[in-house]
């Protein structure tokens, strides 16, 4: 009780299915040594006004394994969801998708190397809400027994005028016409060292501490810890 899988009743909570869920996934795949890391989430991507609304989850990269070679471009774990055929999407709603395509080089080299993840780019035809809400953006999805990571996810807008902000992992923002978003989504992580692949230092070894004496992650605990 208390904690992430069972948080309290008053705990500020959200996308226990579509992200919580896939990291305790692969949580348990690594306890196991079953695979490397897949993309960890369903990059949920929602946007609407007054009048409309939509919502899409977009693939990435999976983890490779002792014999096989991660997928590119899919859904893995509890998820297998399809996205909306371009013709439909641009006809039923105010949007323009100018791409969408494999994120080459993205998925971990190993002996199996880890799947693709995805770059997507929609451009708004008029202005709208559009919120982001996705995983591995900090950290890299992780390689197994030598393999390297897949790379991390990124979520860019690009303003009409040519100028890009990143978005982080999570955000919410307000898009005028023409504004695109584009979606980056991670890779799979590597398994096995490949010949002549080069020593990868993981996350963990290039940042050794992690500090919580102060800020929303602390106040979370405290949260927790007094329910």
């Amino acid at each position: 009780e208390g904690c992430i899988l069972s948080p309290s009743a008053t705990a500020a909570v959200v996308g226990g299915n579509v992200l919580t869920s896939q990291r305790v996934t692969d949580v348990i795949l690594k306890a196991f040594e079953v695979c490397a890391a897949s993309q960890g989430c369903m990059n949920n991507l929602t946007l609407g006004d007054s009048k409309m609304g939509y919502y899409e989850t977009i693939a990435g990269g999976s983890g490779a394994g002792p014999t096989w070679h991660g997928c590119s471009g899919v859904h893995t774990h509890m998820t297998n969801t399809r996205i909306t055929d371009p013709e439909i999407l641009e006809r039923r709603y105010p949007l323009l998708l100018k791409r969408f395509e494999l994120r080459n080089d993205s998925g971990g080299r190993g002996k199996f190397n880890g799947g693709d993840g995805i770059e997507r780019e929609i451009m708004f035809r008029k202005k709208l809400v559009v919120s982001i809400l996705s995983e591995r953006r900090a950290f890299e999805p992780y390689g197994l027994h030598g393999g390297n990571p897949g790379k991390r996810g990124k979520n860019l807008l690009k303003y009409r005028n040519g100028r890009f902000i990143n978005l982080g992992g999570k955000n919410t923002i307000d898009a005028e016409e023409g504004d695109s978003l584009i979606v980056m989504t991670p890779g799979g992580g590597g398994y096995g060292k490949a010949d002549g692949q080069e020593e990868y230092l993981c996350e963990k070894e290039k940042i050794k501490s992690f500090d919580i004496s102060s800020g929303s992650v602390l106040n979370y605990q405290l949260a927790q810890e007094q329910a």
